[in-house]
């Protein structure tokens, strides 16, 4: 499949993309590379194959929700640089 200098300037039209000499150059390859990558996937047969939503089966990638041992308000604010007696301290953003 061959696409036109028209068309990839048609296209970026239609992006709002205003792109140079070059970049139409460059463009225009890489998008007739895409497409004819394209097609060579649309001569595959597909007929007895099942549409999946990932590679492989998966049917809970999940761990178990298991409770466990946490950290006390002491050892969590042990490492910190500056601290009240109950939170983090840290500077404003807003």
């Amino acid at each position: 499949m061959k696409i036109s200098r028209q068309e990839v300037e048609h296209v970026a039209h239609l992006a709002r993309l205003n792109l140079s000499e070059d970049d139409l150059v460059k463009m225009t390859g890489q998008l007739d590379e895409i497409l004819n990558y394209v097609a060579k996937l649309e001569e595959l047969d597909t007929t007895d194959i099942e549409p999946t939503t990932h590679a492989f089966s998966v049917k809970n990638a999940y761990r178990d929700d298991i409770a466990q041992e946490s950290l006390t308000q002491e050892e969590s604010l042990r490492n910190c640089a500056v601290r009240n007696n109950e939170a983090f301290i840290v500077p404003r953003i807003l």
